[in-house]
């Protein structure tokens, strides 16, 4: 078949599969639903919120969860929400994409990073926003090891403004992590979000197939939030992505579909780490019993190589922690003779892991 053919007769299947699509934007990841589902971790962020914007007394708070739990989504809905009622009073960043605290005031501030010293930043940060100003620094675990001391949460902890800080975090230690001048002012309250539970999967897979399709088979729907709670961790964002494929590509089926949005889905997660966590992934991989302590001699080996400077065994293990969190491993107790260790189990197909080290080492 030619290359135009095939455009054609894919753009005419796309033309007719796209005619069950309601709204493409429901199965956007960034789509906050007008109802999301109401769960006992979201009192204790509404109090927070209400409290603050009753007295300007900070009550900051560190929210911890896997990915795809809806920790960011209901944060989100909740600025929304009362924003509507007080104003404009929250200020998101994804510090993924801004990753140090110079980016991040710059971009909060609207301003060319470049040209400003951190105290010119945070002196004019101070008179942009004022009393009862919320900030909701997402995925803050990915602050880069630059910003060693964490400038900006120091600074936002210790201001007269009394501002609020709300951070999310995928790895469940990064409050061990902070320097203790920083824990000792900021005192988050820390937020565990569990993942959901069954009923909760299909109640949402159900909501958004109501939103985003003209029609949808009930027996597929119950096969996929199957799926997706057992294969997938109870990550949403699979579940979502394959009822999206399911609407475009029905030819693949539940089973096909749900096995490309979790692999792209992994992809995404592995190029998004940074050159430490890819090096313990890759040792991981490459020692087959896959035993913590001589995964972490390995990966000691292989940071010389490629001109890295390996975390102590703790960090280290503070980091097999976060990659658990996201979906990637798990960590299994086994018994070794008489004692028992742990061991790394990767989550994810190895050649994806290839593909990633390659374009980044080599």
């Amino acid at each position: 078949m030619e290359i135009e053919d095939y455009i054609r007769q894919k753009g005419k299947r796309l033309e007719k599969t796209s005619r069950s699509i309601r709204d493409y934007q429901v199965f956007d990841f960034n789509y906050v639903p007008e109802r999301p589902l109401m769960r006992d971790e979201v009192r204790p962020i509404a109090d927070a919120m209400l409290r603050y914007l009753r007295t300007g007394i900070s009550n900051n708070l560190l929210i911890v969860g896997s990915r795809g739990c809806g920790k960011t989504m209901l944060v989100r809905y909740l600025a929304k929400s009362l924003e509507r009622q007080e104003g404009r009073l929250f200020f998101y960043i994804n510090c993924r994409h801004h990753n140090t605290s110079f980016k991040i005031m710059a971009e909060l501030l609207d301003v060319r990073p470049r040209g400003y010293g951190l105290d010119e930043l945070w002196a004019q940060f101070q008179a942009r926003f004022g009393k009862r100003s919320v900030f909701i620094l997402d995925e803050v675990d990915l602050i880069s090891e630059k910003d060693r001391r964490k400038d900006l949460l120091y600074l936002l902890s210790r201001s007269d403004r009394n501002y609020m800080v709300v951070m999310l975090s995928n790895n469940p230690r990064f409050h061990q992590q902070l320097d203790n001048s920083i824990k000792s002012t900021l005192q988050p309250e820390i937020i565990h979000f569990r993942n959901y539970n069954a009923d909760q999967v299909m109640e949402i897979l159900k909501q958004r197939a109501r939103l985003g399709l003209y029609h949808y088979s009930a027996g597929d729907l119950a096969q996929l939030a199957g799926l997706t709670y057992k294969n997938a961790n109870a990550d949403i964002r699979v579940g979502i992505k394959t009822l999206y494929l399911c609407a475009t590509e029905p030819q693949a089926g539940v089973d096909a579909n749900f096995e490309r949005a979790r692999r792209d889905i992994v992809a995404d997660l592995i190029h998004g780490l940074n050159d430490k966590n890819l090096l313990i992934l890759k040792a991981a991989a490459s020692v087959p019993d896959g035993h913590v302590k001589p995964v972490y001699e390995f990966y000691r080996r292989l940071s010389a190589a490629m001109h890295e400077t390996p975390f102590s065994y703790v960090y280290f293990y503070s980091n097999l922690s976060y990659l658990q969190s996201i979906g990637l491993i798990m960590l299994v107790s086994t018994k070794v003779r008489k004692a028992y260790t742990n061991q790394i189990q990767l989550l994810f197909d190895a050649q994806v892991l290839g593909q990633v080290w390659q374009a980044r080492f080599q």
